[in-house]
């Protein structure tokens, strides 16, 4: 039961959150050759932006409710915890536990591991390899879709290097901040072997002029028939952000670049 449970962890470990998020309802997807810019300046903008962005924000407070839910061998578990999250620029994080609920095992083993990992996660060293640029990963422009906002671009992203820490699939781009609205991918090196399939399903919404996680849901299928599925739900967002030139750059970002 613990080997079953201990890869259940291992996998979950994986599904980093990002903190702070820098990066619809489906719509009928257009070609990609109607998009209003190359895949090229997509991917500049949204590096440019992300690192404004990054660079204005001061402080971020933020409720997180982590739930997970196991059904399958040896038996099913679900536990649930209320996390208070701090992020001080550039890279300070801290977590005060508010609840928590159900299984120990999940509680000790996932959720609060998820935790140390994120820490981990915001060293600069491995912040650098998780980020969504060309030093990382390459990228496909796979169409242009119509949005409340105005419209978003969906890429196809591949990471240059396998790891269980980067993931492949398809990421939703706004067209107007250039920031990243929905991500649909899977690990791109499986992070267990008692695992068969992972899913990522993460969502994004704007406060005030930044990005933040407002779901984030993995499902893990185990070898030996269960499933695992970990939501995460983001809520009550304090932001603090500095004078910057997010605002000023919004204008020129869709704007093709003429040489």
């Amino acid at each position: 039961m613990d080997t079953v449970h201990q890869a259940i962890a291992l996998s979950l470990l994986t599904m980093l959150t990002a903190w702070p998020g820098l990066v619809a309802e489906e719509s009928a997807r257009l070609p990609a050759k109607a998009a209003p810019l190359p895949v090229e300046q997509v991917v500049d903008n949204l590096v440019r932006r992300n690192r404004e962005r990054a660079q204005s924000l001061v402080r971020l407070q933020a409720t997180r409710v982590y739930h997970l839910t196991y059904r399958g061998f040896p038996g099913d578990r679900e536990a649930e915890m209320t996390v208070e999250a701090n992020f001080q620029s550039p890279t300070s994080k801290d977590f005060k536990i508010v609840s928590q609920s159900g299984s120990k095992l999940i509680v000790d083993r996932v959720f609060k591991k998820l935790l140390e990992s994120e820490l981990e996660a915001a060293q600069p060293e491995m912040s650098a390899r998780l980020q969504l640029n060309r030093e990382n990963y390459d990228f496909e422009l796979l169409g242009y879709e119509p949005s409340e906002t105005g419209g978003q671009y969906l890429l196809k992203v591949s990471p240059k290097a396998k790891s269980k820490y980067v993931y492949r699939g398809r990421v939703w781009v706004d067209a107007t901040d250039f920031a990243v609205v929905r991500i649909e991918a899977e690990p791109a090196q499986n992070p267990s072997f008692w695992t068969k399939k992972n899913e990522i399903h993460h969502e994004y919404k704007k406060v005030q002029d930044f990005w933040l996680p407002v779901r984030n849901e993995s499902v893990s299928f185990i070898r030996l028939g269960g499933t695992a599925t970990l939501t995460i739900e983001y809520k009550d967002y304090r932001v603090t952000g500095a004078p910057s030139a997010i605002e000023s750059t919004a204008a020129t970002s869709s704007a093709p670049t003429r040489e």
